[in-house]
């Protein structure tokens, strides 16, 4: 629980001095928008709503009224379940793409339950062991930055391009 609470800690007041020696391997994604601030402010606003409810993972009817409605708007709607997916072919089919391949294939918009997928830390989702948020900015008028903080590159982050892209940013790149 201590990761969550220093995640939503940075997510809502930003990096402490403690936090530079507790610094751990980064990835800056770098967007650009007409109001990057923006872009930052509103995919801080999605991230704290999920964050919060880690502890106690809401049902996922109850998404739509938790997160902010601009961001459910963008999400996809949603679709039925094929019965027949085959979940470990297409795990195989997944791990064999290129980063490239990969970064294509999770351009949005995504659909909220597959976004929420990430996050959910129940034997359901993917969530049970992620912390990412450790720093933002503008770095100049038409240009942001967010840092994440993950165990190496490359890292899933299919997700937080959706996040980005959702609050406005375009033109996603990825670094260390």
């Amino acid at each position: 629980m201590e990761i969550v609470e220093g995640e939503l800690r940075r997510l809502r007041t930003g990096l402490r001095a403690g936090d530079r020696r507790e610094r751990a391997f980064l990835v800056r994604v770098r967007f650009t928008a007409d109001d990057a601030a923006r872009v930052i402010g509103g995919a801080r606003d999605v991230l704290a709503a999920v964050i919060e409810r880690v502890g106690s993972w809401p049902a996922f009817e109850c998404w739509p009224e938790l997160l902010p409605a601009w961001f459910v708007q963008r999400c996809e709607p949603e679709s039925v379940p094929d019965p027949s997916f085959d979940v470990e072919a297409w795990e195989r089919w997944w791990r064999a793409l290129t980063s490239e391949q990969k970064a294509a294939e999770c351009q949005g918009p995504w659909m909220l339950s597959d976004w929420l997928y990430y996050f959910d830390p129940t034997e359901e989702g993917r969530g049970d062991d992620r912390s990412w948020w450790w720093d933002a900015g503008v770095s100049e008028p038409g240009s942001g930055w967010v840092e994440i903080a993950t165990t190496g590159w490359p890292c899933e982050t299919g997700s937080l391009s959706w996040l980005i892209e959702a609050s406005g940013g375009t033109d996603l790149g990825y670094g260390t």
